[in-house]
């Protein structure tokens, strides 16, 4: 717009003047400057795109292959274009990145016409998490570089990474493991293979129960006694408030809980007893979701901050699991996991208080907190009072701090576990932390 304004202007004194020259001149200016207008509008209506992805759920470490096609179906020769595929900055800023592009996603290239144009890089997917790949945004002008557009040709796409499963040691000590099959004080259910001895038969006993042998041998009827047990299991209390992770930690504490909690969920879904988890977090795809993405920039800068942008989200429903038996717990775990990122909802306490009432009381529970609060340890502190075991695990790496917590959890009758670093994850349940009192 500023040189058709400067060339009308100049355009209007060389005829006030009489400067033909000029005029010829600012005439040639004028007709080059809307023939480059009309060029670029019709290279990018002639032009569309679409993004391939290889895979969309992976797992850490697992590398992806991303293409663009480009199809241009004009009759001119585009000169050239500028093809950028945007990542999420949050995604690329850290050392090591969460998604490492190898290759590169920056490409300058020209279009024949009726023709189709391939580009491809591949990404290393270092960090779980719910990414967006896109959009992509390219430029294009004239050769004179006098008029400039940008055009989305293709929508973003999003891939899940789902976090590396790291085993668990120390669970064929089966008195001191923290999960497992426990006797409970109160017959909550009764296991049919352990007879525990023989009685009267009582009215209402089933058919099932009646002792044959013992029948026979005394003339009247006789019921088993079953040895009072019951399958344990975990239910995960993960807390993902950002109060609670320092900065200064950050990505390491949010991420080590993260790969603690699939952890045991791996480890109790193996020994086929139930598994659980709730968590304040909130789900990334749901964040997503309900802020959407900016379709319409209008420049690559603007493109790029929408597709790094990370807004809050004001929902504060906990993300949760149901605590029970099946094949597919670990893996609804698993991928809730993949895309839960810290909340500014609910604190742990106020989690505690709403999900109380779901939380089975045959199963032992594992909080998996990083900063212990007094307020968190007499949350947790009631649970124990309402007959729950509890395992608070503390995700630090100070000893001082930890020994400040574990002293809060001590006085309210739980013993803490300390989780140092990523090795330690896999000795955290190998030694039983049997309640105090």
């Amino acid at each position: 717009m500023r040189w058709v304004v400067g060339a009308a202007i100049l355009l209007a004194i060389a005829m006030v003047f009489g400067l033909g020259l000029m005029v010829y001149a600012m005439y040639a200016l004028l007709a080059v400057i809307l023939g480059s207008r009309l060029l670029v509008r019709y290279w990018l209506m002639h032009l569309s795109g679409w993004r391939h992805v290889s895979q969309l759920d992976v797992e850490e470490g697992d590398e992806i292959t991303v293409g663009i096609t480009l199809r241009y179906q004009g009759a001119i020769p585009m000169p050239w274009m500028l093809v950028e595929d945007l990542l999420p900055r949050h995604a690329i800023v850290t050392r090591p990145p969460a998604l490492e592009v190898l290759g590169k996603r920056l490409f300058l290239a020209m279009l024949w016409p009726r023709s189709t144009r391939l580009l491809t890089y591949r990404i290393k997917c270092n960090r779980r998490g719910y990414y967006q790949i896109g959009p992509a945004v390219l430029e294009t002008g004239d050769v004179f570089g006098l008029y400039k557009q940008f055009k989305m040709i293709a929508e973003p796409e999003f891939i899940t990474v789902e976090p590396a499963i790291i085993p668990l040691e120390g669970f064929d000590l089966v008195s001191k493991r923290p999960l497992g099959e426990i006797k409970m004080q109160s017959r909550l259910f009764e296991d049919p293979s352990r007879i525990a001895g023989v009685r009267r038969y009582q009215l209402g006993d089933p058919l099932n129960r009646i002792h044959w042998a013992s029948t026979a041998r005394t003339g009247q009827l006789h019921s088993k006694q079953y040895e009072a047990t019951c399958i344990a299991g975990v239910s995960i209390v993960l807390d993902m408030h950002p109060d609670s992770f320092p900065a200064k930690d950050e990505p390491i504490r949010s991420e080590l809980s993260i790969k603690c909690a699939v952890a045991i969920a791996n480890a109790v879904q193996l020994m086929d007893q139930q598994v659980g988890i709730v968590t304040n977090s909130v789900d990334a795809a749901q964040r997503m979701k309900y802020q959407g993405w900016d379709f319409d920039a209008r420049t690559r800068d603007a493109a790029r901050k929408s597709a790094g942008r990370v807004d809050r989200d004001p929902r504060l429903a906990p993300q949760k699991v149901r605590t029970r038996r099946g094949a597919e717990q670990f893996q609804q775990i698993r991928h809730m996991m993949a895309r839960s990122e810290k909340n500014e909802g609910l604190k742990l306490p106020s989690l505690l208080l709403e999900m109380h009432s779901e939380l089975p009381r045959d199963a032992t529970v594992i909080p998996i907190l990083t900063a212990v609060t007094p307020e968190m340890a007499l949350a947790l502190g009631n649970l124990v009072r309402s007959g729950y075991v509890v395992t608070p695990i503390i995700n630090c790496f100070d000893e001082y701090e930890f020994a400040q917590g574990a002293g809060m959890l001590l006085a309210e009758r739980m013993v803490a576990k300390q989780l140092k670093s990523l090795e330690a994850i896999g000795q955290i349940c190998q030694e039983q932390a049997y309640p105090l009192f």
